[in-house]
């Protein structure tokens, strides 16, 4: 065959693919384009759609070969590395089990990191059938912080990744310049579209105004660096670049750069989005009211906390003849962000709002978030209202919704509103005068609407949610519950009414819905939940039909006993999570047969998605909205990006609490056993909230057995026990930053297994 000398636009992906499938075997670059008959000049161009061949999962890359994945028998997934070194690949094709990777197996692989994988037949570790990894196909993480453990050769520093999951070396040569090359803006503004929504975690995040100069002889052993990885110097050391120098490791925002570059948090905005900001005008005008109901007269209030900087929702409540009248308005973002403008593709691939202690990530720029769709008081604001009729009972009865303009008659806070309208308290009445009336009626309406949540079934757990106290300086002081009273309740129910009233009128005309579905629980892990319980004389058998309703009796059992929270704690550890689906398959946790989000379009965008829908539903032919084949794979990238939210808020909070336990070391706690493992047990610490584990190994006075039936730890020949829900004293030995973990000792508090028996 002759050397071709047609154009490189010329070539397709399905040509490639044709020469893929014809080979016996995996083919290198050089040997596709010999076999296309193109010239060596077209060489890089062949290889660029072999990459993006391999990166959309159709081809696998193995040593310098390619070859088609179907005639490899290869799957494909991403690999999840637990603290234990022990790992999972997560199959993308959602087939059978979780595929099991042992250290020795994983290759070049990272966690989080795209990979195919090889399963080795007959081999298995439980359930999950055993592979090995057989290529990267894509690095989930393209930058990371990393912790300087000290010098290394004449002029390296020798670093390790924050993420403990992350086992090895970075080797970093320090320069005077450290600056990265930057992106070029037409990459950013044509990309952040495609590649924005499927990478969370993009080299695009990594900050632009990177320090130029900085003395690096003044590092030190603890400080934190963000890198990109080079190549591999051996099995356990890669090369590193520096991009940047955080800071201290015990500074709380250095803690929060750590979490958002190991979650892929995006922290800048792109050019293309910030100009589109930049355009939106600083309030509305007239000709946005013109097709809209006018309600700035109705006395809307928002209600937040004291530090809250974007009210997305504003209420308002009235008696009628027949009962009540709540009218919940949310801000429109929709009519300032339309599908596939840069503003709504980056909000789509954020997902949501990231919040930290010390800083938030918004789904919005601030001009939008803080400013034109924030319901601040007494101004103008576009919103989407869903205005609902209640019996005297606080049961619904019908629910109309428009688009209005509103402006907001006061900003409050939920301790405000307690301490006036719960607690009656005269000079916070005087304060908010003109609203009390008002919020004493949406007072009544939420009680009977929370009551008659809980006949049906919903289910109130009793986890009271951290909250870091700091210094002016920053560090932190304290860890202690985050105040909550019925001001809280109050909006949560006018929120959740408000949501499934949106879902039902969708549902009912037989629109699409990105639906909040939440299944029912994991009957295996529904099971060992009664068990526990069993042991520790909480509750009886697990009941034949497994009701919201029945597993609230559950809960409401313990309220009082030492183990409440930990009852509570355990049921949720046995709950699937939830998750946006287009197909109605109800809340579980809720008793909630119909369910959307509808309430938080500036921090959530599956809000916006429903806004759109709602929107096209009432008759707005200039509101574009997803496509229907488009909301699965919507509904699991929202999904995704909520779980990243979570984790990050999880980690920052471990971060801070091991850092806040440093100064306590030697300190004794009474303490709760809450969780148990084949290696150890954990319990939670009263009077602060934090959680560290004691080691079996640690247990010098006995040899101590871990017996899962029972979920209790034995000694063989004391027969002392630690069982769940038992208090006992502890002593705090150590802390770790580096492996996240609080190692304790026992002091008191063991019991003899026999009274178990």
């Amino acid at each position: 065959m002759g050397k071709k000398s047609k154009k490189s636009g010329v070539l397709k992906p399905f040509e490639v693919l044709k020469v893929l499938r014809a080979a016996e075997r995996p083919l290198s670059g050089g040997e596709v384009q010999k076999k296309l008959g193109l010239t060596k000049q077209h060489r890089k161009f062949v290889k660029n759609i072999l990459i993006d061949l391999v990166n959309d999962g159709t081809i696998v890359k193995a040593k310098r070969g390619y070859g088609l994945l179907e005639k490899m028998d290869l799957i494909i997934g991403k690999l999840q590395v637990q603290r234990s070194r022990v790992a999972f690949v997560i199959r993308e094709d959602k087939g059978s089990n979780d595929i099991f990777i042992s250290p020795r197996a994983m290759g070049d692989a990272w966690h989080g990191d795209r990979v195919s994988v090889a399963l080795i037949g007959g081999k298995s570790r439980g359930k999950n059938p055993e592979g090995r990894i057989v290529a990267v196909l894509e690095r989930g993480k393209q930058v990371f912080p990393v912790r300087v453990v000290g010098p290394m050769g004449e002029s390296g520093l020798l670093c390790n990744p924050t993420d403990p999951r992350l086992d090895f070396g970075i080797l970093v040569e320090p320069r005077n310049t450290v600056k990265p090359k930057p992106k070029k803006k037409k990459h950013i503004d044509e990309n952040v579209g495609k590649e924005a929504f499927e990478k969370a975690n993009s080299p695009a995040d990594v900050p632009e105004n990177v320090e130029a100069e900085f003395d690096y002889s003044k590092v030190s052993r603890g400080d934190i660096l963000l890198v990109a990885p080079g190549a591999r110097l051996k099995s356990d050391l890669w090369k590193g670049k520096i991009l940047k120098y955080l800071g201290r490791e015990d500074d709380t925002l250095v803690q929060e750069a750590i979490v958002k570059a190991n979650h892929g948090v995006p922290t800048e905005f792109p050019g293309s989005v910030l100009a589109q900001a930049g355009k939106l005008p600083e309030q509305p005008t007239e000709a946005d009211y013109k097709t809209r109901e006018d309600m700035r007269e109705i006395q809307f209030v928002t209600i937040d906390g004291a530090t809250a900087k974007d009210f997305d929702d504003a209420i308002h409540v009235e008696t009628t003849p027949t009962g009540y009248r709540l009218r919940v308005a949310i801000a429109d973002v929709s009519h300032y962000v339309a599908m596939e403008t840069p503003m709504d593709r980056e909000a789509r691939r954020r997902g949501n709002s990231y919040y930290f202690p010390k800083s938030v990530e918004p789904m919005f720029p601030e001009a939008l978030s803080n400013g034109l769709c924030s319901l601040n008081p007494n101004v103008e604001r576009l919103a989407m209202n869903a205005t609902i009729e209640f019996d005297k009972n606080g049961v619904p009865k019908s629910s109309t919704f428009a688009p209005v303009v509103i402006r907001s008659h006061a900003r409050l806070t939920y301790d405000q509103v307690f301490n006036a309208v719960i607690e009656g308290d005269k000079a916070e009445r005087e304060k908010i005068k003109e609203v009390i009336p008002m919020l004493e009626v949406a007072e009544k309406l939420a009680r009977q609407i929370n009551a008659r949540r809980n006949e049906r079934g919903s289910l109130q757990f009793d986890l009271p949610e951290p909250e870091i106290i700091s210094n002016i300086e920053g560090i932190t002081v304290d860890i202690c519950p985050r105040p909550r009273n019925f001001a809280h309740q109050m909006i949560e129910e006018f929120m959740i009414a408000a949501n499934e009233a949106v879902a039902e009128f969708l549902t009912a005309r037989e629109m699409p819905c990105l639906y909040r579905v939440h299944p029912g629980p994991d009957p295996e892990k529904l099971r060992n939940f009664f068990k526990v319980l069993n042991k520790m004389g909480v509750a009886g058998e697990i009941p034949d039909a497994v009701t919201p309703q029945a597993l609230q009796q559950v809960l409401s059992s313990a309220v009082g006993e030492d183990q409440e929270f930990l009852v509570s704690r355990m049921l949720i550890r046995s709950m699937k999570q939830a998750k946006y689906e287009p197909g109605n398959e109800g809340h579980f946790g809720l008793a909630s047969e119909c369910y959307c989000h509808f309430t938080s379009p500036i921090r959530r965008y599956a809000d916006l998605a429903v806004h759109r829908f709602l929107k096209v539903t009432l008759g707005d032919q200039h509101q574009a909205m997803p496509a229907q084949k488009q909301l699965t794979s919507l509904g699991a990238h929202l999904s995704g990006r909520e779980r990243v939210a979570m984790e990050a808020e999880r980690e920052i909070l471990k971060r801070l609490t091991i850092i806040f336990l440093k100064d306590r070391v030697g300190e004794t706690f009474d303490a709760i056993v809450s969780s148990m493992a084949d290696f150890g047990f954990w319990v939670e610490f009263q009077g602060v909230m934090a959680e560290g584990m004691i080691r079996l190994a640690n247990l010098s006075d006995d040899y101590y057995t871990f017996w899962p039936d029972r979920q209790m730890i034995v000694g063989e020949r004391s027969g002392k026990s630690f069982r769940m829900g038992q208090r006992i004293k502890v002593k705090l030995d150590s802390v770790s930053l580096e492996m996240l973990e609080a190692n304790l000792s026992v002091v008191s508090g063991a019991e003899d297994f026999k009274k178990f028996v």
